[in-house]
């Protein structure tokens, strides 16, 4: 048994590493070119900085176990109280990077021609602004009944400590009874607690982000038969907000949805059996893995639409005067995509 629990600290070291890496690389390349706090940019920026903030708390939690430094296990009891906090704003920040996608697309579709396009941007800046702050602030009140009531019971005694820098829920040990120091009924109420908060954080999320995405595809097809002809450039800038729509909720189920499977199945069978250690090595690997994730999802779209520009670019050298000059006519009645393809080939060349 412990071999194959060392078996999954160095999973998770090693993906936490790159998840690391992944994010940092995206926060870096944000700030290089001063667009942070561009609309397009802010909600993807502080999903990353979340991605950061709980791969370096899985690095820690992976380089502590197995140590026997005296404070472990207050260290690992907090880190897995901080880690939560970290992936419940992962969870908000990837519902309202999805929203903002979607609230775009929405909003090209309803102001085309019309002259209230700058209400409807301020609008939904403040509404972005809102959920910014929220994100942060919810997680951080959800968990301060467990670094309160959790160290003032000392429930860092109260679990299976050796597994617990690398398991994000450790059940109540066994042996709880033969410790007096701590307070049985608080911990075990603490942990349910927290693997309630993760389950329900993870289902409404995933469940919101069904929804859009169910909108978001009946609006493509919406948007493309009332548009009527459209350019090449538009139909890639077009086809790579669809990817993105699609491909951060992939994301988000790879990476959370074998932790969650694994949560439900402990509520209902606590012991070990063959199906939980598989879990546990496929959480291992998914877990901490979300910032390299996006950062590939992020990279890959783009590098996409860099291939579909130059690719529309060539195919208008081919083309007669004629066709090119329709081309142009037609776009330029295209206005409410203008902001999408700036964004995007602004952010295209970096990869």
């Amino acid at each position: 048994m412990y071999k194959f629990f060392s078996a999954i600290q160095w999973i998770q070291f090693v993906m936490a590493t790159l998840s690391v890496i992944g994010s940092s690389s995206l926060i870096a390349y944000a700030i290089f070119q001063n667009i942070q706090k561009s609309p397009e940019i802010r909600p993807i920026f502080y999903l990353s900085f979340s991605d950061l903030l709980l791969g370096i708390c899985w690095l820690m939690e992976a380089l502590l176990y197995g140590t026997s430094a005296a404070s472990k296990d207050i260290f690992c009891y907090n880190l897995q109280a901080v880690g939560q906090i970290f992936y419940i704003s992962s969870f908000l920040y990837t519902v309202y990077y999805i929203w903002y996608l979607y609230k775009e697309l929405r909003m090209k579709h309803n102001q085309s021609g019309q002259s209230t396009f700058l209400p409807v941007i301020d609008h939904t800046y403040q509404v972005g602004q809102i959920v910014i702050v929220l994100s942060s602030l919810i997680p951080l009140l959800l968990m301060i009944p467990v670094f309160c009531l959790g160290n003032a019971s000392e429930c860092f005694r109260n679990f299976s400590q050796s597994h617990r820098c690398i398991l994000m829920y450790s059940p109540p040990s066994a042996m709880a009874e033969l410790l007096p120091s701590a307070n049985t009924s608080v911990c075990s109420t603490l942990y349910f607690y927290g693997l309630i908060i993760f389950l329900a954080s993870f289902l409404l999320s995933l469940f919101i982000i069904v929804v859009l995405l169910i909108q978001a595809q009946a609006l493509f097809k919406k948007f493309v038969k009332s548009t009527g002809f459209l350019g090449s450039e538009q139909w890639a800038a077009i086809h790579i907000v669809e990817q993105q729509v699609l491909f951060y909720p992939v994301a988000f189920f790879c990476c959370w949805g074998p932790a969650a499977i694994l949560m439900i199945i402990k509520l209902m069978k606590p012991q070990d059996t063959k199906l939980h250690m598989a879990l546990y090595v496929l959480q291992a690997l998914t877990g901490s893995s979300q910032g390299l994730l996006n950062c590939g999802v992020y990279g890959w779209t783009q590098y996409k639409f860099h291939q579909l520009k130059q690719k529309a670019r060539r195919d208008a050298d081919t083309q007669t005067p004629l066709l090119c000059s329709q081309k142009r006519f037609y776009s330029r009645g295209l206005s409410p995509l203008e902001s999408t393809l700036a964004f995007a080939t602004s952010t295209s060349d970096i990869f």
